[in-house]
């Protein structure tokens, strides 16, 4: 039904539709409704009164058109939108793909450089964890220990880390990372590198790096970013093996020798081992230079960081000798139970908590997905090594140990830390399942047929399956990770997805660490031992504990019989003193 109106049909806006006129030019204008009767040959009646109503639909139209005309109502304004001139858009042309071209270039550096920002927090945040494994350290070492020993072991675990640090800063650092080149992850490209010397040999056709040669001191490496962000995961992780043999020699350790030998590891046995396998040394080259794998791979340290601890605890506990009433005359082992099994295994937590640094963290990049499958792998051989510990002592010794079921938890974690970027889930479940057996199996091993008293079991836990964990690499890698490792094309391929050659470099760095870091061990306590006049406290300290003789502090003075062993401590110093007059 037609709707009536009293103006003008010239005069009223109410009645111009949204069409449009096509010009001469191409492009589409509005159009009123006279316009368009003039277009369909429609006469408008020349004269009317203005007082004449009329109707909106003044031009009868068959309902066909009428559809018609309503669809290109429509559709105007998105042509309006879409024309221009053809002279105009040819012109425009180069001038909207230089603009798009601008514009994808400067997405590509904003998203290059956030990568390069992720990475930076990932790398930092993962150092923060391993470092707050300190902490984990220091519970475990002084819960599995005597109350008497309790101030001078946690101690020792809080002083390793200034103490190791400081040599790392100064020679360290500079020795394992001094050739390492550019840093990529972290933003670091060839043409900006710092680190970019290295002793070197050549041998057989090939050039061997053995150390490293730049970074002293961080010195020419000044306000360098990525840098700094390296030197601070390192040195957490470098921290992780001078903390080891902390337990191993607990609780009849010389303070002086301690601080000594954590000097050493700090500024050269850890360095040096850790160039050949993560800063382009020799082991990492096997591959490259003669085939072997992708050369020695150990992904976040089991065999740098956690064996390297283990043969540095194995070699001088050895020589240190077990403590007071350990072994008695005829050869039984005497068991010495720590004082607070619940702080073990609080630390035990805290180092499960900190161990996704760790791991995951050795990407030094937050953009790699990969890091959601090494904390899962990592989490799962840390719990199956629980497992399995607390089902072998159960059956074997009609008891869980508390002790050997966080051992087994720790020794799952240390075991997977080489392999954990590589090899599935099943795998990792299989490799924490069989650490929590051999770090039982091993304790009992070297404590009875070794002889060697290990008050935490740091040998076992470290260094047994520290070496099981980079033979798990050349074992059960997959493949589907690792493109490109130390500049081998391909994934890392175990024995059993057919590359025997990896397990052979995976040996090769075994042998190396037990050769070369336990010959260096043995060196440095050698001169350690002729500076601070040997190693061991005297019996008499040993026996009251190290607490006030080294420390001059008790952990639990308020259960301890304060006045009996200020008196003793008082009367070995008195001895003492004639004979330093007779030195003088």
């Amino acid at each position: 039904m037609a709707q009536t109106c009293d103006l003008p049909i010239d005069s009223c806006r109410k009645c111009t539709i949204s069409l449009t006129e096509l010009r001469s030019d191409h492009i589409l204008l509005p159009v009123s409704p006279l316009i368009l009767a003039r277009w369909t040959e429609r006469v408008v009646p020349p004269a009317l009164p203005e007082s004449t109503p009329f109707t909106l639909d003044p031009y009868p139209m068959a309902p066909r058109s009428r559809h018609l005309l309503v669809l290109a109502a429509l559709g105007a304004p998105a042509a309006l939108f879409a024309q221009a001139a053809p002279d105009s858009v040819t012109a425009a042309a180069p001038a909207v793909a230089s603009a798009a071209d601008s514009l994808a270039n400067a997405a590509n550096v904003a998203a290059a450089a956030n990568g390069v920002a992720i990475n930076f927090v990932w790398t930092l945040v993962a150092g923060f964890l391993v470092m707050f494994m300190q902490a984990g350290f220091a519970m475990v070492e002084t819960g599995f220990t005597r109350a008497k020993n309790a101030a001078h072991t946690a101690t020792m675990n809080f002083m390793v880390y200034g103490i190791a640090m400081a040599a790392y800063w100064a020679v360290g650092f500079a020795i394992q990372a001094g050739g390492l080149g550019p840093i990529l992850t972290l933003g670091q490209a060839a043409d900006t590198a710092t680190l970019t010397r290295a002793l070197s040999v050549t041998f057989g056709g090939h050039t061997w790096n053995l150390a490293g040669l730049s970074g002293f001191f961080l010195a020419g490496v000044n306000y360098t970013a990525p840098v700094f962000a390296y030197f601070l995961f390192q040195m957490v992780f470098m921290d992780t093996t001078a903390t080891i043999p902390t337990g191993a020699l607990a609780e009849r350790w010389k303070w002086g020798s301690f601080i000594g030998l954590s000097l050493c590891i700090g500024g050269l046995i850890y360095p040096l081992y850790a160039n050949w396998v993560w800063g382009g040394g020799w082991l990492s080259q096997l591959g490259s230079n003669l085939g072997l794998g992708h050369g020695h791979v150990d992904f976040a340290g089991s065999s740098v960081v956690h064996m390297t601890g283990g043969v540095i605890a194995l070699v001088c506990a050895r020589l240190l000798g077990p403590r007071r009433g350990k072994y008695g005359p005829a050869g039984k082992v005497n068991a010495i139970p720590g004082h607070n099994i619940p702080m073990a295994m609080f630390g035990t937590f805290i180092l499960c908590f900190g161990w996704f640094g760790f791991n995951a963290g050795s990407t030094l990049a937050g953009g790699d997905l990969r890091i959601g499958v090494i904390a899962t792998n990592t989490m799962l051989a840390g719990a199956f090594g629980a497992i399995t510990a607390m089902i072998y002592m159960q059956v074997r010794y009609g008891k869980p140990d508390p002790s050997m079921l966080a051992n087994g938890a720790l020794a799952g974690l240390v075991a997977i830390t080489a392999p954990c970027a590589f090899v599935t889930a099943p795998s990792a479940v299989l490799i924490g399942s069989i650490a929590g057996v051999l770090v039982c199996w091993s304790v009992f091993f070297v404590e009875r047929t070794l002889r060697v008293d290990d008050p935490v079991g740091a040998i076992s836990v470290h260094g047994v399956n520290g070496a099981f964990g980079v033979l798990a690499v050349g074992l059960f890698a997959d493949g589907t990770y690792g493109e490109g490792w130390n500049g081998v094309a391909g994934g890392v391929r175990g024995l059993f997805y057919g590359d025997a050659g990896q397990l052979g470099a995976q040996l090769v760095g075994i042998t190396t660490n037990l050769l070369v870091v336990g010959g260096l061990a043995y060196l440095c306590w050698t001169v350690i031992g002729l500076v601070t006049g040997g190693h061991r406290v005297s019996a008499e300290a040993e026996e009251l504990g190290l607490d006030i003789p080294e420390m001059g502090a008790l952990a639990y003075p308020d259960t301890q019989d304060i006045s009996s062993a200020v008196v003793l401590a008082t009367a070995s110093a008195h001895a003492a003193k004639p004979t330093t007059k007779a030195a003088a």
